[in-house]
């Protein structure tokens, strides 16, 4: 297979490519160095068309934000609320359903739950939260809470994450967001997330959802005070845990967004480490079948320029998302199907419509 490289350390990497070898983080700070980024980009494609072919999958989904009272006291969020500051809500059952009906059309079919970590309720809240959204709407896939999430909820109660996550699942839970990881280093969260679960704690919620049978998913916060090393820590660790259990359906690197004031952070993202951080994901995550790229948090258009940088899946029309927007994301909060399908195809892919577990519905 022809990939024309303009940087010789490359050289050694794009062997390993080719035969189907597992690069190491010191691979992968060469892929983070190397200007030739058209390079990493061709190497990416390349292991990404051996996995989907010229398939882009999105999804039809509805974002839930059910509380955003927090305990924690994150560096990168705009969105926790403390107990009776201004702004802070926690929806009861009625408030739940009138969100969801505002903003239903018959065509979603999961839904995406994430809030703050509220100890002002108790486990039970978060329980019914699940319940009575699948008792009003039984079709749809409920996709809830983090590991961050889970660890809160096992200490809230006072019992193991697996019990945790089996009452979840006897309420009505299908599958694990991927968030609450930000970088799985110790330093990383004694600075930005020191009130949140630990790495090993993170794994360890998502691997007993493996464990009970859940498939779940797996994301990545980059651009703050991490180095690129940690995020190759990051990458490997959710890659040694997937080789145990096969449970991960999905790698999502977000970008963080540092407009608000709070997180202390006054630059985004360059392109450039988008699709690098995008490219980098395929190549080190050699036994996870897709890498998503999160329009909301890095535009359309850069979102369509990751499909040839090792992207299969742009996520979904979300409707209304408020946790990046909290903290100044410039996109819109929601697409349509018609849009997301125009970016797959005028990039040159075939769109596919998918359930939550990448079951095809629809191919365009």
């Amino acid at each position: 297979m022809s990939v024309l490289l303009a940087d010789t350390k490359l050289q050694e990497v794009k062997e390993k490519v080719l035969h189907g070898e597992r690069l190491s983080i010191e691979d992968g700070l060469v892929l983070y160095e190397t200007p030739d980024l058209l390079g990493v980009a061709q190497l990416a494609n390349i292991v990404n068309e051996r996995k989907n072919g010229q398939n882009v999958y999105f999804i039809e989904n509805l974002y839930i934000n059910p509380t955003n009272v927090c305990e924690a006291n994150c560096g990168f969020c705009g969105f926790k609320r403390k107990p009776g500051e201004e702004g802070a809500y926690t929806m009861d059952e009625e408030a739940l359903l009138k969100y969801v009906e505002d903003r239903w059309n018959d065509n979603i079919r999961e839904f995406h739950i994430v809030g703050g970590h509220n100890n002002e309720v108790g486990f039970e809240y978060y329980v019914n939260t699940v319940k009575t959204l699948k008792k009003h709407y039984p079709q749809v896939t409920i996709k809830a809470y983090t590991g961050a999430e889970i660890e809160f909820f096992s200490r809230l109660a006072g019992i193991s994450m697996k019990e945790v996550i089996q009452t979840l699942m006897d309420a009505g839970l299908a599958t694990l967001t991927g968030g609450g990881a930000e970088i799985l280093t110790e330093r990383y969260r004694a600075i930005m997330s020191p009130d949140k679960a630990s790495t090993d704690q993170w794994l360890e919620a998502h691997e007993t959802a493996h464990n009970l049978g859940l498939r779940t998913h797996s994301t990545m916060l980059y651009g703050s005070v991490e180095t690129k090393e940690e995020r190759l820590i990051h990458m490997q660790r959710v890659r040694d845990l997937q080789d145990r259990t096969n449970g991960f359906m999905v790698f999502i690197p977000l970008a963080m967004q540092p407009r608000n004031v709070k997180a202390g952070l006054n630059r985004r993202t360059s392109a450039y480490d988008d699709m690098r951080t995008i490219a980098v994901s395929r190549l080190m995550l050699d036994n996870f079948q897709h890498i998503k790229a999160y329009w909301i948090n890095i535009g359309v258009q850069l979102t369509q320029m990751a499909l040839t940088f090792g992207s299969s899946d742009i996520h979904g029309t979300l409707i209304e998302e408020r946790i990046s927007h909290s903290v100044g994301a410039l996109t819109s909060a929601g697409i349509t199907r018609k849009e997301l399908i125009h970016m797959i195809k005028t990039a040159g892919k075939t769109p596919i419509e998918r359930d939550t577990f990448y079951n095809e519905i629809k191919r365009y």
